[in-house]
């Protein structure tokens, strides 16, 4: 494919013209700004789907790839390496989805250097297709590390109170697990002779070093889904942050880690993933149920769908190693599920404290009889984050649980039965907190004269809660496209199982 026209390459940086517009005309006002980034993504996502009519989803194996010289590391070709496959492709849709989403919804929320908070979240958008996309590890790595920056000032610059010391917080855990990986990296490309993923599956790395190299990648990639115990940073990052922030920080920036695990650590270590795997499946069950006990306790709506993340993205990992079809497909469907409805819930939150300006429940009780539009379309997205039969979190959960259930890797059901009370206690808390916000009686008069929802407001929640039905009802499309790039990471995995044997 001619790389002049390739579609990885618009997807990837034709956010940083919507920047350029931004700096150039930053004199002009505020609106300007706004529209300006609203467009850009808006084209962005518009290429995204160029970019699905291009792609061919009976094909298990990277397409569309760019791969140019760019510099030399240690007497080794790091390339310009971008491809895009069944796994990636998902990825990169819901950012380009999430991205203008996010942008309509800080309208009015942002009103201090529109400019720059513009420019920045652009940018974001550039480094995270970046990393779904990257190839070659030196590339990843610049990617993932580029995100850092402005998410960083998104949080540390427009966040609530606390928001240097949530800034920072989520800035130093990531580094300490990227350091890690960026020492993996520099081993493998060093000792295998190069930095290209595609080659280096081939490449027969002795057990000992796998194990040693899945600990340092594993624990950045875990460290930013977060799995417990590392997950600490989330809840204070996702409070402090601007809806905005929170919207992509839990829609993509998480998934993030959840892609790392699929795109290096199974194909570049497969006997390390086999030997530990049932170890990761137990982690991820410990998050579940820890992240929805203390969910509950919260009295903080934006904290309690904080720790939500942390119990949801715990099922991901759970199907990831259960290297099964099913689990695999799951996580990733799951990946996509949990941006949609926690993208959801972080915007409602937002809407709710822009009329009220806070976020304890105490505060409300009784909107839905004042804001009937909002209570309805929240109750959607809750019972979406719930995972009720016939909506999105239903389909991807189930998968992953039967994926989990049969998983001879993990050799055990009780996995799988563990972790379905995961979304029992889910039910628990999302309606709990739906009950405390929304029914009964009208508590505070302040909430007597709040206004419904805008159509700004409608037109940001409608595509996500019609994709929550189109997964739920229809999922089909979607498992198609990830499903011979499934197989192809899965025969990888087989024929270790089958050397070991």
């Amino acid at each position: 494919m001619n790389s002049a026209i390739n579609p990885l390459l618009l997807v990837t940086f034709f956010p940083l013209v919507g920047v350029l517009l931004i700096l150039l005309l930053g004199s002009t006002g505020k609106n300007t700004a706004r529209w300006i980034a609203l467009l850009t993504s808006l084209v962005t996502f518009a290429l995204s789907l160029w970019l699905l009519m291009q792609f061919d989803s009976t094909k298990g194996g990277i397409q569309m790839e760019i791969n140019l010289p760019w510099l030399t590391l240690g007497g080794n070709t790091v390339g310009f390496h971008l491809g895009v496959d069944g796994i990636s492709i998902l990825m990169v849709l819901l950012t380009a989805l999430l991205t203008p989403i996010a942008i309509l919804s800080t309208w009015k929320a942002v009103e201090e250097r529109v400019s720059g908070f513009m420019s920045f979240f652009l940018l974001l958008e550039t480094g995270m297709m970046g990393v779904f996309l990257s190839l070659d590890m030196v590339l990843f790595y610049i990617f993932w590390e580029f995100t850092l920056v402005p998410m960083y000032f998104l949080i540390g610059l427009w966040g609530s109170q606390r928001r240097v010391y949530a800034a920072v917080k989520f800035v130093l855990y990531t580094m300490a697990g990227s350091l890690l990986m960026l020492a993996g990296i520099l081993w493998v490309g060093l000792t295998y002779g190069g930095f290209d993923l595609t080659k280096l599956t081939d490449s027969a790395i002795p057990f000992t070093a796998q194990l040693w190299l899945f600990g340092a990648f594993g624990l950045a990639f875990a460290i930013k889904v977060p799995m417990w115990p590392l997950h600490s940073w989330l809840p204070d990052a996702h409070t402090e942050a601007p809806t905005a922030g929170s919207v992509i920080l839990a829609g993509v920036l998480l998934k993030m880690g959840a892609y790392g695990f699929l795109r290096f650590n199974l194909p570049l270590f497969p006997q390390a993933t086999l030997t530990l795997a049932p170890w990761m499946a137990g982690l991820a069950v410990i998050g579940i149920l820890y992240g929805a006990i203390v969910a509950f306790r919260q009295k903080d709506v934006k904290r309690l769908v904080a720790y939500s993340s942390i119990s949801h993205l715990g099922f991901v990992v759970l199907g990831t190693f259960a290297l099964t079809a099913q689990g695999v497909q799951g996580a990733i469907l799951q990946m996509v599920n949990h941006g949609l409805s926690t993208g959801a819930l972080f915007l409602i939150v937002g809407m709710l404290y822009e009329r009220r300006h806070t976020r304890l429940m105490a505060d409300f009780g009784g909107l839905w009889r004042v804001t009937p539009l909002l209570g309805s379309l929240t109750l959607v997205t809750v019972l979406s984050s719930v995972g009720l039969p016939g909506l999105n979190g239903f389909v991807g959960e189930f998968t992953i649980l039967m994926g989990a259930f049969h998983s001879t890797i993990l050799a055990s059901p009780w996995f799988a039965v563990v972790a379905t009370l995961g979304v029992i206690l889910a039910a628990v808390y999302l309606l709990h907190m739906f009950q405390q916000v929304f029914l009964g009686p009208v508590r505070h008069p302040e909430n007597e004269k709040l206004a419904d929802l805008s159509p700004r407001e409608v037109i940001l929640l409608a595509p996500l809660l019609l994709l929550a039905f189109w997964i739920g009802l229809y999922p089909n499309p979607f498992f198609r496209l990830m499903s011979p790039a499934v197989e192809q990471l899965l025969a990888l995995i087989q024929t270790v199982v089958q050397t070991a044997h």
